[in-house]
C-alpha cells in the first residue's frame, strides 16, 4: 500500500431526530487506520481525517455496520471502482435458526459460529406460531414428518440470528453438517448437528439452501418493511437484565460469555441484539450521571458498537444475578471473585463485560427508560426492550 491509498465507501447513517437517513462519503487510509467524512447531500467536510483506532480493515465492506465516535453507519455501497476492485467479495448473508432443543448450549453454538468466520448481524429470541412456521417449511409440507416438524419448532423459543460472511449460505450449511444427526455424527463428528442433535427433526439449528431462501427466510424474521417478525419472548416478570457490552461482541466472546450465564444455573429467557445511539445510552445511564465518575466513559462504551440484552430467570432462588456478575471492577473481581463474569471476561472498570442492575428496586423503572417504538429502521438501535421490554426487570 503506497503512502496515499484510501478506500472510499458511501455510509448511510439514520438521524433520530429528523427522521431520515443522511448519506456520507467515508474514506479510510489504511497507512494509519484514519477516516474522513463528507456530507453527500450538502457537499462539505463532515469530518477531518483522524486515526481511529476502534475500526478495522476487515470490517470494511458493503453490507456491514461500523461504529464511529458512536455513530453508527451502514456501509451501503463502494464509492469508487478502485474500492469496489480492491474490496468487493463474496459475502452474503444468511439465516441461523437455532431451534428449541438448543437449550443449554446456545452459548456453545454462537461461539462455534464466531469462530467458524461469521459476524452475526442480528440476533432475537422468538415464539413462532403455527402459520409462521408454515411459511418457514413450506417446502416440507409434502412430507410425511411434516406436522411433527410444525409441532417442534413451535414448541418452545428459538433463536433467529442474521449471520455474515464470505460464501455464508454454504459454509453455514457445512457447519451444520448432515441434517439427520445420527447420520452427522458418524460422518460430521465436529459439525453443530453432529455435536449436539438428536435426530432429523430435533437437529439444533437450520439454514437456508440458496440466496432467495436465505433472503425469504431473513425476511420472516427480520422484515425490512419496519415489521416486527415473530413475537419476542420477554416474560417481564421474575427477571432481570444482562446487557454484553459492544468490547466484548467485538472481542468474540458473546457466545462464552451466555455459556457461562447458562453453566451457572440461570435460564436465559429473551435475547436480542441491538445498537444505541449516544442519546439513549445517556437515558440509559441517567441513575449513574453524577454518582460514577466514569459516567460519560460507560455512555462511550455503551453506544461503540452491538450490545445483546439478554432476560435473565434465576432459577435457583439463592442465587443472585448481580453477585454472579461480580465487582464493576475486573481488577478486583479477579482478586475477590474470580468465578465472575467480570472476572473472567471483563478489561477494566468500563469495558467490565456486561452490565446488570444494581439494585432490586431499580428494575421496573429501568424496564421503562429504554422503552422505545420499535418501527426503528435500525433494528432496534433506541429500544432494548423491542425483544425485552428494556433493560431490567427485577421483580
Amino acid at each position: 500500500m503506497n503512502q496515499e491509498e484510501r478506500f472510499a465507501f458511501v455510509a448511510e447513517w439514520y438521524d433520530p431526530n429528523a427522521s431520515l437517513f443522511r448519506r456520507y462519503e467515508l474514506l479510510y487510509y489504511p497507512t494509519d487506520g484514519s477516516v474522513e467524512m463528507y456530507d453527500m447531500k450538502n457537499r462539505c467536510k463532515f469530518l477531518n481525517r483522524t486515526k481511529y483506532e476502534d475500526l478495522n480493515f476487515k470490517d470494511l465492506f458493503v453490507g456491514n455496520r461500523i461504529t464511529i465516535f458512536s455513530r453508527h453507519l451502514n456501509l451501503v455501497d463502494y464509492a469508487d471502482q478502485y474500492t469496489s476492485r480492491m474490496l468487493g467479495s463474496s459475502k452474503e448473508r444468511t439465516l441461523a435458526l437455532l431451534k428449541p432443543d438448543v437449550a443449554l448450549r446456545l452459548g456453545e453454538i454462537i461461539d462455534m459460529i464466531i469462530h467458524s468466520g461469521f459476524t452475526i448481524t442480528k440476533a432475537k429470541m422468538m415464539k413462532l406460531t403455527r402459520g409462521e412456521a408454515m411459511d418457514l417449511h413450506a417446502d416440507h409440507q409434502s412430507k410425511p414428518y411434516y406436522n411433527e416438524l410444525l409441532e417442534f419448532i413451535t414448541s418452545g423459543p428459538v433463536v433467529a440470528m442474521e449471520i455474515l460472511g464470505d460464501d455464508a449460505i454454504g459454509r453455514w450449511k457445512q457447519l451444520l453438517g448432515p441434517a439427520n444427526s445420527v447420520v452427522a455424527r458418524t460422518d460430521a463428528p465436529n459439525t453443530i448437528r453432529g455435536r449436539f442433535g438428536s435426530d432429523s427433526i430435533r437437529n439444533v439449528a437450520h439454514g437456508p439452501d440458496s440466496f432467495a431462501s436465505a433472503a425469504s427466510e431473513l425476511e420472516l424474521f427480520f422484515p425490512s418493511n419496519g415489521g416486527r417478525g415473530p413475537t419476542g419472548t420477554a416474560a417481564y416478570t421474575h427477571c432481570t437484565c444482562c446487557v454484553i457490552k459492544p468490547h466484548a461482541i467485538k472481542e468474540g466472546v458473546a457466545g462464552k460469555i451466555i455459556k457461562a450465564i447458562l453453566d451457572g444455573g440461570f435460564d436465559i429467557s429473551a435475547l436480542q441484539m441491538f445498537y444505541m445511539d449516544r442519546a439513549n445510552s445517556e437515558e440509559f445511564y441517567a441513575i449513574y450521571k453524577g454518582v460514577v465518575a466514569e459516567y460519560s466513559e460507560m455512555v462511550v462504551e455503551l453506544c461503540s458498537g452491538p450490545c445483546i440484552a439478554l432476560e435473565i430467570r434465576q432459577i435457583d432462588p439463592e442465587k443472585v444475578f448481580r453477585d454472579y456478575c461480580g465487582p464493576s471492577d475486573p481488577e478486583i473481581a479477579r482478586y475477590l471473585r474470580p468465578g465472575t463474569l467480570r472476572a473472567r471476561f471483563g478489561k477494566n472498570k468500563i469495558q467490565n463485560a456486561v452490565h446488570c442492575t444494581d439494585l432490586p428496586e431499580d428494575g421496573l423503572l429501568e424496564v421503562q427508560v429504554t422503552k422505545k417504538k420499535d418501527s426503528d429502521p435500525w433494528e432496534g438501535q433506541a429500544a432494548i426492550s423491542h425483544a425485552l421490554n428494556g433493560r431490567n426487570c427485577d421483580v
